[in-house]
Protein backbone atom coordinates (compact mmCIF):
# COMPACT_ATOMS: atom_id res chain seq x y z
CA UNK A 1 0.00 0.00 0.00
CA UNK A 2 2.81 2.22 0.73
CA UNK A 3 4.33 1.29 -2.61
CA UNK A 4 1.30 2.44 -4.06
CA UNK A 5 0.91 5.55 -2.01
CA UNK A 6 4.37 6.64 -3.49
CA UNK A 7 3.27 5.83 -6.85
CA UNK A 8 0.28 7.93 -7.43
CA UNK A 9 2.28 10.91 -5.55
CA UNK A 10 4.62 10.46 -8.39
CA UNK A 11 2.13 10.31 -10.86
CA UNK A 12 0.53 13.33 -9.50
CA UNK A 13 3.54 15.39 -9.91
CA UNK A 14 4.16 13.99 -13.56
CA UNK A 15 0.62 15.06 -14.19
CA UNK A 16 0.64 18.30 -12.74
CA UNK A 17 4.48 19.14 -14.57
CA UNK A 18 2.65 18.04 -17.98
CA UNK A 19 -0.15 20.19 -17.27
CA UNK A 20 1.58 23.79 -16.79
CA UNK A 21 4.17 22.73 -19.59
CA UNK A 22 0.75 22.39 -21.98
CA UNK A 23 -0.73 25.33 -20.36
CA UNK A 24 2.55 27.81 -20.62
CA UNK A 25 2.54 26.48 -24.34
CA UNK A 26 -1.42 27.08 -24.92
CA UNK A 27 -0.84 30.91 -23.78
CA UNK A 28 2.38 32.23 -24.57
CA UNK A 29 3.82 35.40 -23.21
CA UNK A 30 3.30 37.58 -26.39
CA UNK A 31 0.39 36.46 -28.31
CA UNK A 32 -0.88 38.40 -31.35
CA UNK A 33 -4.46 38.23 -32.54
CA UNK A 34 -4.40 38.97 -36.19
CA UNK A 35 -7.25 38.78 -38.77
CA UNK A 36 -6.89 38.74 -42.41
CA UNK A 37 -9.77 39.26 -45.37
CA UNK A 38 -7.69 35.57 -47.06
CA UNK A 39 -10.03 32.57 -46.60
CA UNK A 40 -8.42 29.85 -44.74
CA UNK A 41 -7.05 27.05 -47.12
CA UNK A 42 -5.05 30.08 -48.90
CA UNK A 43 -1.95 30.55 -49.72
CA UNK A 44 -1.74 33.51 -47.49
CA UNK A 45 -3.43 31.32 -44.77
CA UNK A 46 -1.10 28.73 -45.51
CA UNK A 47 2.13 31.14 -45.08
CA UNK A 48 1.08 32.67 -41.90
CA UNK A 49 0.64 29.24 -40.33
CA UNK A 50 4.02 28.52 -40.79
CA UNK A 51 5.04 31.46 -39.83
CA UNK A 52 3.57 31.45 -36.43
CA UNK A 53 4.48 27.86 -35.62
CA UNK A 54 8.22 29.23 -36.59
CA UNK A 55 7.57 31.64 -34.62
CA UNK A 56 6.72 29.72 -31.15
CA UNK A 57 8.88 27.46 -31.68
CA UNK A 58 11.89 29.49 -31.86
CA UNK A 59 10.91 31.98 -29.03
CA UNK A 60 9.92 28.54 -27.05
CA UNK A 61 6.51 29.19 -26.79
CA UNK A 62 7.09 32.83 -25.91
CA UNK A 63 5.49 34.77 -28.88
CA UNK A 64 2.28 33.39 -30.41
CA UNK A 65 -0.11 34.70 -32.98
CA UNK A 66 -3.75 33.41 -33.49
CA UNK A 67 -5.43 33.37 -37.25
CA UNK A 68 -8.84 35.36 -37.71
CA UNK A 69 -9.02 34.62 -41.58
CA UNK A 70 -11.95 35.08 -44.09
CA UNK A 71 -12.99 37.85 -42.90
CA UNK A 72 -14.83 36.75 -39.86
CA UNK A 73 -13.38 40.49 -38.36
CA UNK A 74 -14.86 42.24 -40.88
CA UNK A 75 -13.39 44.30 -43.78
CA UNK A 76 -9.57 46.29 -43.64
CA UNK A 77 -11.66 48.92 -41.83
CA UNK A 78 -13.39 47.05 -39.21
CA UNK A 79 -9.40 45.10 -39.09
CA UNK A 80 -8.04 48.70 -38.21
CA UNK A 81 -10.53 49.77 -35.64
CA UNK A 82 -10.28 46.57 -33.74
CA UNK A 83 -6.47 46.74 -33.54
CA UNK A 84 -7.06 50.78 -32.26
CA UNK A 85 -9.15 49.02 -29.14
CA UNK A 86 -7.10 45.82 -28.78
CA UNK A 87 -9.33 43.69 -29.79
CA UNK A 88 -6.37 42.71 -32.72
CA UNK A 89 -2.86 43.25 -32.38
CA UNK A 90 -2.59 43.11 -36.49
CA UNK A 91 -3.74 42.31 -39.76
CA UNK A 92 -2.78 40.89 -43.13
CA UNK A 93 -4.32 44.10 -44.89
CA UNK A 94 -5.39 44.80 -48.93
CA UNK A 95 -2.99 47.70 -49.89
CA UNK A 96 -6.75 49.69 -50.14
CA UNK A 97 -7.80 49.41 -46.77
CA UNK A 98 -4.32 50.22 -45.51
CA UNK A 99 -3.81 52.78 -47.69
CA UNK A 100 -6.56 54.60 -45.77
CA UNK A 101 -4.36 55.03 -42.85
CA UNK A 102 -0.60 55.02 -44.94
CA UNK A 103 -1.53 56.88 -47.48
CA UNK A 104 2.01 56.55 -49.73
CA UNK A 105 1.69 52.83 -49.19
CA UNK A 106 -0.90 52.93 -52.29
CA UNK A 107 1.48 54.46 -54.76
CA UNK A 108 2.54 50.48 -55.94
CA UNK A 109 -1.12 50.30 -57.00
CA UNK A 110 -0.98 52.91 -59.55
CA UNK A 111 -2.74 51.37 -62.44
CA UNK A 112 -0.22 50.39 -65.25
CA UNK A 113 2.61 51.61 -63.33
CA UNK A 114 4.57 48.25 -63.74
CA UNK A 115 5.44 46.79 -67.04
CA UNK A 116 6.70 43.34 -65.36
CA UNK A 117 7.27 41.34 -61.78
CA UNK A 118 10.65 42.14 -62.67
CA UNK A 119 9.94 45.92 -62.18
CA UNK A 120 8.50 45.04 -58.94
CA UNK A 121 10.82 43.27 -57.42
CA UNK A 122 13.40 45.97 -58.56
CA UNK A 123 11.42 49.06 -57.08
CA UNK A 124 9.57 47.20 -54.04
CA UNK A 125 12.49 46.57 -51.88
CA UNK A 126 14.04 50.18 -52.59
CA UNK A 127 10.83 51.76 -51.22
CA UNK A 128 10.34 49.52 -47.87
CA UNK A 129 12.28 51.77 -45.72
CA UNK A 130 10.18 54.60 -46.84
CA UNK A 131 7.16 52.12 -45.86
CA UNK A 132 8.12 50.95 -42.95
CA UNK A 133 8.53 55.01 -41.46
CA UNK A 134 5.35 55.79 -42.75
CA UNK A 135 3.29 52.90 -40.55
CA UNK A 136 5.74 53.78 -37.63
CA UNK A 137 4.69 56.95 -37.31
CA UNK A 138 1.27 55.55 -37.51
CA UNK A 139 2.19 53.48 -34.39
CA UNK A 140 2.32 50.52 -36.80
CA UNK A 141 4.93 47.76 -37.62
CA UNK A 142 5.38 46.87 -41.83
CA UNK A 143 6.87 42.89 -41.29
CA UNK A 144 5.94 42.19 -45.10
CA UNK A 145 4.71 43.33 -48.24
CA UNK A 146 1.87 40.59 -49.26
CA UNK A 147 1.23 40.02 -53.38
CA UNK A 148 -1.70 38.92 -54.79
CA UNK A 149 -0.21 40.15 -58.42
CA UNK A 150 -1.52 41.74 -61.46
CA UNK A 151 -4.94 41.97 -61.63
CA UNK A 152 -7.21 41.66 -65.23
CA UNK A 153 -10.44 42.87 -66.44
CA UNK A 154 -12.80 40.12 -65.18
CA UNK A 155 -16.41 40.27 -67.23
CA UNK A 156 -19.41 38.46 -68.02
CA UNK A 157 -18.76 39.78 -71.90
CA UNK A 158 -16.03 39.81 -74.12
CA UNK A 159 -14.07 43.44 -73.86
CA UNK A 160 -11.21 44.50 -75.74
CA UNK A 161 -11.27 48.37 -75.48
CA UNK A 162 -11.85 51.00 -73.25
CA UNK A 163 -15.09 52.20 -75.35
CA UNK A 164 -16.28 48.73 -74.54
CA UNK A 165 -15.56 49.07 -71.05
CA UNK A 166 -17.46 52.18 -70.59
CA UNK A 167 -20.73 50.22 -71.61
CA UNK A 168 -20.29 47.86 -68.27
CA UNK A 169 -20.97 47.94 -65.00
CA UNK A 170 -17.73 48.12 -62.88
CA UNK A 171 -16.47 47.06 -59.78
CA UNK A 172 -14.43 49.18 -57.69
CA UNK A 173 -13.18 48.19 -54.03
CA UNK A 174 -14.71 50.66 -51.37
CA UNK A 175 -12.53 53.37 -50.49
CA UNK A 176 -10.20 53.05 -53.37
CA UNK A 177 -9.75 56.21 -54.60
CA UNK A 178 -6.59 55.24 -57.10
CA UNK A 179 -8.99 53.53 -59.16
CA UNK A 180 -11.91 55.64 -58.96
CA UNK A 181 -9.80 58.59 -60.42
CA UNK A 182 -8.13 56.57 -63.07
CA UNK A 183 -11.45 55.05 -64.45
CA UNK A 184 -13.03 58.52 -63.69
CA UNK A 185 -10.50 60.24 -66.13
CA UNK A 186 -10.97 57.10 -68.58
CA UNK A 187 -14.73 58.21 -68.61
CA UNK A 188 -15.89 55.41 -66.37
CA UNK A 189 -18.43 55.15 -63.72
CA UNK A 190 -17.37 52.47 -61.14
CA UNK A 191 -19.95 51.19 -58.63
CA UNK A 192 -17.74 50.51 -55.46
CA UNK A 193 -18.47 47.96 -52.74
CA UNK A 194 -16.78 45.82 -50.58
CA UNK A 195 -15.02 42.64 -51.44
CA UNK A 196 -17.72 40.38 -49.89
CA UNK A 197 -20.63 41.89 -51.62
CA UNK A 198 -18.81 41.07 -55.10
CA UNK A 199 -20.09 37.88 -55.70
CA UNK A 200 -23.98 38.79 -54.83
CA UNK A 201 -23.78 41.25 -56.90
CA UNK A 202 -21.98 39.63 -59.84
CA UNK A 203 -25.34 36.86 -59.50
CA UNK A 204 -27.35 39.70 -59.60
CA UNK A 205 -26.17 41.56 -62.55
CA UNK A 206 -25.86 44.54 -60.31
CA UNK A 207 -21.75 44.55 -62.04
CA UNK A 208 -20.83 42.51 -64.86
CA UNK A 209 -16.92 43.99 -65.02
CA UNK A 210 -14.85 43.40 -62.16
CA UNK A 211 -11.05 43.28 -61.63
CA UNK A 212 -9.07 40.36 -59.63
CA UNK A 213 -5.91 37.99 -60.02
CA UNK A 214 -6.56 34.46 -61.54
CA UNK A 215 -5.98 32.87 -58.42
CA UNK A 216 -7.89 35.74 -56.65
CA UNK A 217 -10.92 35.28 -59.07
CA UNK A 218 -10.70 30.94 -58.02
CA UNK A 219 -10.83 31.27 -54.41
CA UNK A 220 -13.31 33.90 -54.05
CA UNK A 221 -15.42 32.24 -56.43
CA UNK A 222 -15.68 34.78 -58.99
CA UNK A 223 -14.87 32.95 -61.77
CA UNK A 224 -18.57 31.44 -61.33
CA UNK A 225 -19.95 34.25 -62.88
CA UNK A 226 -17.37 35.80 -65.34
CA UNK A 227 -16.84 34.54 -68.48
CA UNK A 228 -14.23 36.63 -70.13
CA UNK A 229 -10.74 37.90 -68.83
CA UNK A 230 -8.98 40.92 -70.77
CA UNK A 231 -5.49 39.84 -71.54
CA UNK A 232 -3.92 43.53 -70.81
CA UNK A 233 -2.90 43.64 -66.87
CA UNK A 234 -4.98 46.55 -65.46
CA UNK A 235 -2.81 46.94 -62.25
CA UNK A 236 0.02 45.00 -59.46
CA UNK A 237 -2.25 44.40 -56.15
CA UNK A 238 -0.45 43.91 -52.91
CA UNK A 239 -1.13 43.67 -48.92
CA UNK A 240 0.67 44.21 -46.17
CA UNK A 241 1.34 42.22 -43.12
CA UNK A 242 1.05 45.13 -40.03
CA UNK A 243 1.55 44.55 -36.46
CA UNK A 244 0.51 47.46 -33.59
CA UNK A 245 3.77 48.94 -32.64
CA UNK A 246 3.13 49.55 -29.09
CA UNK A 247 2.31 45.67 -28.26
CA UNK A 248 5.80 44.62 -31.03
CA UNK A 249 7.54 46.78 -28.57
CA UNK A 250 6.92 44.62 -25.71
CA UNK A 251 8.98 41.91 -27.52
CA UNK A 252 12.76 41.60 -26.53
CA UNK A 253 14.92 42.28 -29.06
CA UNK A 254 15.87 38.41 -29.50
CA UNK A 255 11.95 37.97 -29.52
CA UNK A 256 11.74 40.77 -32.10
CA UNK A 257 14.33 39.55 -34.51
CA UNK A 258 12.33 36.16 -34.42
CA UNK A 259 9.39 37.38 -35.77
CA UNK A 260 11.02 40.09 -38.42
CA UNK A 261 12.99 37.06 -40.17
CA UNK A 262 10.54 34.50 -39.85
CA UNK A 263 7.75 36.89 -41.39
CA UNK A 264 11.04 37.67 -44.50
CA UNK A 265 11.07 34.47 -44.93
CA UNK A 266 7.67 32.88 -45.04
CA UNK A 267 5.60 35.93 -46.69
CA UNK A 268 8.93 35.72 -49.32
CA UNK A 269 8.15 32.22 -50.14
CA UNK A 270 4.43 33.94 -50.47
CA UNK A 271 5.30 36.08 -53.55
CA UNK A 272 6.64 32.62 -55.10
CA UNK A 273 3.32 30.94 -54.20
CA UNK A 274 0.91 33.83 -55.48
CA UNK A 275 2.93 34.01 -59.15
CA UNK A 276 2.75 30.56 -59.31
CA UNK A 277 -0.92 30.02 -58.09
CA UNK A 278 -1.69 32.51 -60.49
CA UNK A 279 -0.09 30.93 -63.36
CA UNK A 280 -2.06 27.51 -62.46
CA UNK A 281 -5.06 29.31 -62.33
CA UNK A 282 -5.33 30.75 -65.42
CA UNK A 283 -5.13 27.39 -66.69
CA UNK A 284 -8.08 26.11 -64.63
CA UNK A 285 -10.43 29.17 -65.31
CA UNK A 286 -9.43 28.24 -69.05
CA UNK A 287 -10.51 24.40 -68.34
CA UNK A 288 -13.87 26.45 -66.75
CA UNK A 289 -15.14 28.50 -69.92
CA UNK A 290 -13.46 31.42 -69.23
CA UNK A 291 -12.34 32.78 -72.71
CA UNK A 292 -8.71 35.66 -72.32
CA UNK A 293 -9.43 38.17 -74.91
CA UNK A 294 -6.93 40.18 -76.45
CA UNK A 295 -6.92 43.78 -76.42
CA UNK A 296 -7.44 45.54 -79.29
CA UNK A 297 -4.78 47.62 -80.98
CA UNK A 298 -3.20 50.41 -79.68
CA UNK A 299 -5.69 50.37 -76.21
CA UNK A 300 -2.20 50.01 -74.40
CA UNK A 301 -0.80 52.77 -75.42
CA UNK A 302 -4.65 54.78 -75.08
CA UNK A 303 -4.66 53.46 -71.31
CA UNK A 304 -0.81 55.19 -70.89
CA UNK A 305 -1.95 58.65 -71.95
CA UNK A 306 -4.93 58.53 -69.57
CA UNK A 307 -2.12 57.35 -66.98
CA UNK A 308 -0.49 61.00 -66.96
CA UNK A 309 -3.85 62.67 -66.66
CA UNK A 310 -4.79 60.62 -64.10
CA UNK A 311 -1.48 60.18 -61.61
CA UNK A 312 -1.48 64.53 -61.74
CA UNK A 313 -5.06 64.30 -59.94
CA UNK A 314 -3.39 61.32 -57.81
CA UNK A 315 -0.32 63.15 -56.37
CA UNK A 316 -0.69 65.31 -53.69
CA UNK A 317 -3.76 63.65 -52.37
CA UNK A 318 -4.47 59.90 -53.31
CA UNK A 319 -0.44 59.87 -52.14
CA UNK A 320 2.06 62.61 -51.68
CA UNK A 321 4.36 63.86 -54.54
CA UNK A 322 7.78 62.76 -52.86
CA UNK A 323 6.64 59.00 -52.68
CA UNK A 324 5.70 59.31 -56.25
CA UNK A 325 8.49 61.56 -57.62
CA UNK A 326 11.01 58.82 -55.94
CA UNK A 327 9.02 56.16 -57.31
CA UNK A 328 8.96 57.19 -61.04
CA UNK A 329 12.32 58.22 -60.66
CA UNK A 330 13.65 54.65 -59.25
CA UNK A 331 11.36 52.95 -61.42
CA UNK A 332 13.12 55.13 -65.07
CA UNK A 333 16.64 54.20 -63.30
CA UNK A 334 15.29 50.53 -63.53
CA UNK A 335 13.82 50.22 -66.74
CA UNK A 336 17.45 52.33 -68.33
CA UNK A 337 19.77 49.65 -67.10
CA UNK A 338 17.19 46.83 -68.87
CA UNK A 339 17.23 48.99 -72.07
CA UNK A 340 13.31 49.43 -71.92
CA UNK A 341 13.62 53.10 -72.81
Amino acid sequence: MRSFGKTAQLLTFLATILLVASSSQARPTHLFKVASLAPDGSIWATRFNDFAQEVLSKSNGEVGFKAYPGGVMGDDRAMYRKMQIGQLHGGGFTMIGIGEVVPDFRVLGIPCLFNSYEEVDQLSPKLIPRFQKAFSDKGLVLLSLTEVGFVHTMSTSPLSSLVELKKTRVWIPSGDPLNMIFLDTVGVVPIPLAIPDVLPSLQTGMIDTVFNSFYGAIVLQWFTKIQYISDLPFAYAYGAFVLDRKKFSRLSPEQADIVKNAAEKHFGLLINDSRKSNEESLQVLKDNGVEVVAAADGEKERLRAFYDIAVQKMTGTVFSREIFEESERLLAEIRAQAGNL
